[in-house]
Protein backbone atom coordinates (compact mmCIF):
# COMPACT_ATOMS: atom_id res chain seq x y z
CA UNK A 1 0.00 0.00 0.00
CA UNK A 2 2.75 2.61 1.05
CA UNK A 3 5.80 0.72 -0.70
CA UNK A 4 7.84 1.14 2.32
CA UNK A 5 10.86 -1.18 1.77
CA UNK A 6 13.84 -1.88 4.33
CA UNK A 7 15.69 1.22 4.00
CA UNK A 8 12.64 3.15 4.52
CA UNK A 9 11.49 1.56 7.65
CA UNK A 10 15.10 1.76 9.24
CA UNK A 11 15.32 5.33 8.75
CA UNK A 12 11.44 5.90 10.27
CA UNK A 13 12.59 3.37 13.31
CA UNK A 14 15.61 5.94 13.80
CA UNK A 15 13.49 8.99 13.28
CA UNK A 16 10.72 7.64 15.68
CA UNK A 17 13.87 7.04 18.36
CA UNK A 18 15.28 10.54 17.68
CA UNK A 19 12.10 12.14 18.26
CA UNK A 20 10.50 10.38 20.74
CA UNK A 21 13.40 8.67 23.04
CA UNK A 22 13.89 5.11 23.34
CA UNK A 23 11.42 5.46 26.88
CA UNK A 24 8.59 6.55 25.01
CA UNK A 25 8.46 4.39 21.93
CA UNK A 26 7.31 1.13 23.41
CA UNK A 27 4.09 2.70 24.80
CA UNK A 28 3.91 4.82 20.96
CA UNK A 29 3.94 1.09 19.90
CA UNK A 30 1.30 -0.55 21.62
CA UNK A 31 -1.27 2.42 20.66
CA UNK A 32 -0.69 1.99 17.05
CA UNK A 33 -0.85 -1.47 17.28
CA UNK A 34 -4.21 -0.51 18.70
CA UNK A 35 -5.40 1.96 16.50
CA UNK A 36 -4.48 -0.09 13.45
CA UNK A 37 -5.98 -2.73 15.20
CA UNK A 38 -9.62 -0.85 15.79
CA UNK A 39 -9.09 0.24 12.24
CA UNK A 40 -9.78 -3.06 10.81
CA UNK A 41 -12.43 -4.00 13.34
CA UNK A 42 -14.06 -0.99 11.92
CA UNK A 43 -13.59 -2.37 8.48
CA UNK A 44 -14.47 -5.70 8.90
CA UNK A 45 -17.95 -4.41 10.40
CA UNK A 46 -18.39 -2.25 7.56
CA UNK A 47 -17.71 -5.58 5.04
CA UNK A 48 -19.96 -8.04 7.13
CA UNK A 49 -22.71 -5.07 7.17
CA UNK A 50 -22.61 -4.25 3.34
CA UNK A 51 -23.01 -7.99 2.66
CA UNK A 52 -26.02 -9.03 5.31
CA UNK A 53 -27.63 -5.43 4.07
CA UNK A 54 -27.12 -6.25 -0.05
CA UNK A 55 -28.88 -9.93 0.54
CA UNK A 56 -28.40 -13.34 -0.52
CA UNK A 57 -27.68 -12.79 -3.99
CA UNK A 58 -24.75 -10.50 -3.35
CA UNK A 59 -23.01 -13.29 -0.74
CA UNK A 60 -19.87 -13.60 -2.73
CA UNK A 61 -19.31 -10.09 -3.19
CA UNK A 62 -15.66 -9.28 -2.45
CA UNK A 63 -14.34 -5.85 -1.57
CA UNK A 64 -11.51 -5.85 -3.17
CA UNK A 65 -13.31 -6.56 -7.14
CA UNK A 66 -14.70 -2.94 -6.12
CA UNK A 67 -11.54 -1.50 -7.11
CA UNK A 68 -10.99 -0.24 -10.96
CA UNK A 69 -7.92 -1.66 -11.23
CA UNK A 70 -8.50 -5.22 -10.07
CA UNK A 71 -11.95 -4.92 -11.63
CA UNK A 72 -10.80 -4.15 -15.12
CA UNK A 73 -8.08 -7.29 -14.10
CA UNK A 74 -10.97 -9.72 -13.15
CA UNK A 75 -13.42 -8.88 -15.74
CA UNK A 76 -11.30 -8.00 -19.06
CA UNK A 77 -8.29 -8.59 -19.06
CA UNK A 78 -9.01 -12.39 -17.68
CA UNK A 79 -10.77 -13.23 -21.07
CA UNK A 80 -7.86 -11.83 -23.16
CA UNK A 81 -5.05 -13.47 -21.62
CA UNK A 82 -5.08 -16.95 -23.23
CA UNK A 83 -4.91 -14.72 -26.45
CA UNK A 84 -1.89 -12.80 -25.66
CA UNK A 85 -0.09 -15.64 -24.34
CA UNK A 86 -0.93 -17.31 -28.04
CA UNK A 87 0.43 -14.32 -29.94
CA UNK A 88 3.48 -14.04 -27.28
CA UNK A 89 4.09 -17.89 -28.44
CA UNK A 90 3.72 -16.98 -31.94
CA UNK A 91 6.25 -13.75 -31.88
CA UNK A 92 8.72 -15.80 -30.05
CA UNK A 93 8.45 -18.29 -32.38
CA UNK A 94 8.99 -15.97 -34.93
CA UNK A 95 12.22 -14.36 -33.95
CA UNK A 96 13.96 -17.95 -33.75
CA UNK A 97 13.08 -18.28 -37.03
CA UNK A 98 14.37 -15.32 -38.02
CA UNK A 99 17.11 -15.74 -35.89
CA UNK A 100 17.94 -19.11 -37.38
CA UNK A 101 17.41 -17.34 -40.78
CA UNK A 102 20.07 -14.62 -40.29
CA UNK A 103 22.59 -16.88 -39.50
CA UNK A 104 22.45 -19.48 -42.29
CA UNK A 105 22.45 -15.89 -44.34
CA UNK A 106 25.31 -14.86 -42.46
CA UNK A 107 27.55 -18.22 -43.45
CA UNK A 108 26.68 -18.10 -46.46
CA UNK A 109 27.57 -14.72 -47.24
CA UNK A 110 30.91 -15.48 -44.97
CA UNK A 111 31.38 -18.70 -47.68
CA UNK A 112 30.39 -16.56 -50.63
CA UNK A 113 33.56 -14.17 -49.66
CA UNK A 114 35.93 -17.78 -49.37
CA UNK A 115 35.15 -18.32 -53.07
CA UNK A 116 37.78 -18.18 -56.09
CA UNK A 117 38.14 -15.14 -58.49
CA UNK A 118 34.99 -15.11 -60.58
CA UNK A 119 33.03 -16.94 -58.79
CA UNK A 120 29.95 -15.87 -57.05
CA UNK A 121 31.57 -13.34 -54.82
CA UNK A 122 33.04 -11.76 -57.66
CA UNK A 123 29.46 -11.57 -59.35
CA UNK A 124 27.96 -9.91 -55.92
CA UNK A 125 30.86 -7.00 -55.53
CA UNK A 126 29.75 -6.66 -59.33
CA UNK A 127 26.45 -6.20 -58.75
CA UNK A 128 26.69 -3.45 -56.13
CA UNK A 129 26.45 0.14 -57.14
CA UNK A 130 29.74 1.05 -55.96
CA UNK A 131 31.48 -1.24 -58.28
CA UNK A 132 29.71 -0.51 -61.47
CA UNK A 133 30.84 1.63 -63.81
CA UNK A 134 29.42 5.76 -63.40
CA UNK A 135 27.80 7.05 -66.78
CA UNK A 136 29.23 10.65 -67.57
CA UNK A 137 26.81 13.25 -67.50
CA UNK A 138 25.51 14.34 -70.74
CA UNK A 139 24.74 18.46 -70.70
CA UNK A 140 23.36 18.42 -74.18
CA UNK A 141 21.13 15.37 -73.36
CA UNK A 142 18.72 17.50 -71.12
Amino acid sequence: MFDVGAPEFLVLIVFAIILFGPEKLPELARKAARVINYVRNIAGNAQQQLTKELGPEFENLDVRDLNPRTFIQKHLLDDVEPIVADVKSELSEASSIGRAASEDVTSAIESAKDVTPGGPADVMAAATPSARPMTPFDSDAT
